[in-house]
């Protein structure tokens, strides 16, 4: 007694077994449509005549259109959550470290920027810290790894360091501090831009410290900053403080320094001397 091959055949567009009764193609687009908003698979309701047609030419089984029809749910479904994680970090603006122009800046490794867009130092809960003067790329570095990190699945979220300082001195205000730290805390890459940029009071610098302490050793924070750290007794004017957040930040972390020549600088002269060397360049970073 022979039987049919369950595995063969048309995966889409074949017709129905003899004696069965073969729905319209409206009927069959109307339940696929009914069935994918209940189950809530939009990939599914707008892909599927595209990949049954491709399976009917290629002559897949139904186990294989199946698949592929669910793989392609699946990596939709991990692309939209990565573009919810990327909007989410509160970015400035996109940036990519595959636009990162690294001849642009030659202070820079490009192997040690690859490592760390690896992200096994956010799952460690380390530290990153990018210093080197204006224009040199900091920004664009610390907006790409964040980037990196929150398309890997890991939940970023990116800041101005004033803007933070602000945020946690009304929140003390309003007596709602532990609430705020505790929220910062369980972000797990805190980018923190712009730190060095201004002078921040005693009780400003207790504060930023406090989300320091709270995260040390448990989860990550990327700063960039326009100063060494010898310098930063500028920004936190108490000494010792000064000294324990310096001490929170590299103890254990990544420090990269991006030098002093500002290619951002280079590339706005060369725009108005198109005919200079570097007239064709890109500026790799536009911030930071």
């Amino acid at each position: 007694m022979s039987t049919s091959n369950a595995t063969t055949g048309p995966a889409a567009g074949g017709t129905a077994p003899v004696g069965g009764r073969q729905p319209s193609e409206h009927a069959i687009d109307a339940a696929i449509d009914a069935a994918t908003r209940l189950l809530r698979l939009p990939t599914v309701r707008e892909r599927y005549g595209e990949i049954a047609d491709a399976a009917a030419r290629e002559q897949l089984s139904y186990r294989a259109f199946l698949s592929e029809l669910l793989l392609a749910e699946c990596d939709d479904r991990q692309d939209r959550r990565a573009a919810r994680r990327v909007h989410e970090a509160g970015f400035p603006r996109p940036k990519s470290l595959a636009d990162f122009d690294f001849n642009a800046n030659t202070a820079i490794n490009p192997a040690t920027i690859n490592t760390l867009a690896g992200c096994g130092w956010v799952a460690k809960g380390q530290s990153l810290c990018l210093i080197g003067d204006s224009g040199t790329g900091k920004s664009h570095l610390l907006i790409g790894l964040g980037t990196a990190a929150a398309q890997a699945g890991h939940k970023v979220r990116y800041v101005l360091a004033a803007k933070l300082v602000n945020e946690l001195v009304e929140a003390a205000d309003e007596r709602q501090l532990s609430r705020t730290i505790a929220r910062y805390g369980r972000v797990e890459l805190l980018c923190l831009d712009e730190l060095g940029y201004m002078e921040l009071d005693r009780r400003g610098a207790e504060l930023l410290f406090q989300v320091l302490t709270e995260r040390e050793e448990k989860t990550a924070v990327a700063i960039a900053s326009n100063d060494s750290f010898s310098g930063w007794t500028k920004t936190f004017t108490d000494p010792r403080l000064c000294a324990a957040i310096v001490d929170r930040l590299t103890f254990g972390g990544n420090i990269i320094e991006t030098g002093s020549s500002s290619y951002r600088l280079a590339h706005a002269r060369s725009q108005r001397h198109p005919g200079g060397a570097n007239s064709s360049r890109h500026p790799g970073a536009k911030s930071g």
